[in-house]
């Protein structure tokens, strides 16, 4: 049982801050930002993350920085998420996860590159959010239970790993239930209401599409509306080929975006549904 997590000094990044995060969800305990001792490596109940030049999960230690340099990028979050075995669902629902294993590994200026686009641009792309909070992770030594850095790294870390795992339930059960439409010139993916509904009927759609294959055919998903009896209706991909501001005036549809891109219906009949769905194609 781990007591302890153990994380090297000075500045923060978002590979030692998220490492830490995850593996709090398994270990609620102290975070210390020191320097590992000989025995905290040898210690299983010591968990040392980004430092120490060692990984050997059964110590629970978890850098990466004596890898070779023409290594697949891994960071200190990679070795955490394997360890739980959820590292191959994170790299294909996060995407986010292979840019934070390049900017780790090899820095902005390779990292802008492998984007296409420029150190400059990749820089816009910080906020107070990713300043702030790293920046109050790395001014303590140490952070305990209670404490606002703490509990936040416990909630990112929740909301990661949970959303990681129940991703992975939800696409086998769109699997098992959604429905591809065919029309003359396209397809749509329809989720039908089942019993219990999920709280975010929409989610896991777009990734079904991916694994069918069909990313260039399909441009509409319907799924129920969360909030009535009825369908939502929206753009797959943001194709504007699909414009549902073309449903304005049919009296069963009460909402439409100025832009277009989705709608909803207190329809529940099929028919309708893919009428409504043709009637909102626009050929480019």
């Amino acid at each position: 049982m781990i007591k302890t997590i153990v994380t090297h000094p000075g500045g923060a990044h978002k590979d030692d801050f998220l490492a830490c995060a995850v593996l709090l969800t398994q270990a609620p305990v102290a975070i210390e930002r020191r320097d590992p001792t000989e025995a905290d490596l040898k210690d299983p109940e010591v968990a040392v993350l980004d430092i120490g030049h060692q990984h050997d999960a059964a110590l629970c230690n978890f850098d990466h920085h004596q890898l070779p340099r023409d290594h697949v990028p891994t960071c200190a979050l990679s070795l955490v998420l394997q360890h739980l075995g959820i590292y191959q669902d994170a790299r294909e629902f996060c995407s986010w996860l292979e840019v934070a294993e390049w900017f780790d590994c090899r820095g902005p200026v390779d990292t802008a590159e492998w984007l296409g686009m420029d150190r400059e641009t990749l820089g816009k792309l910080n906020s107070p959010l990713d300043i702030t909070i790293l920046r109050r992770f790395a001014s303590q030594t140490e952070h305990k239970p209670g404490e606002p850095i703490w509990e936040i790294m416990r909630m990112i870390g929740q909301d990661t790993v949970d959303y990681i795992t129940n991703l992975r339930t939800r696409l086998d059960f769109v699997a098992a239930h959604a429905e591809v439409w065919e029309f003359e010139n396209f397809k749509a993916l329809f989720m039908p209401r089942t019993d219990p509904m999920p709280d975010e009927a929409s989610s896991g759609l777009g990734y079904h599409v991916e694994k069918l294959g069909l990313e260039e055919e399909v441009l509409a998903l319907v799924y129920p509306d969360s909030r009535g009896t009825g369908y939502g209706m929206r753009r797959f991909n943001d194709d504007a080929r699909m414009e549902f501001t073309r449903l304005d005036n049919e009296d069963d549809v009460h909402f439409t975006h100025a832009r277009g891109f989705i709608a909803k219906t207190s329809s529940a009949e099929i028919d309708r549904l893919q009428e409504l769905v043709a009637m909102a194609y626009q050929p480019s």
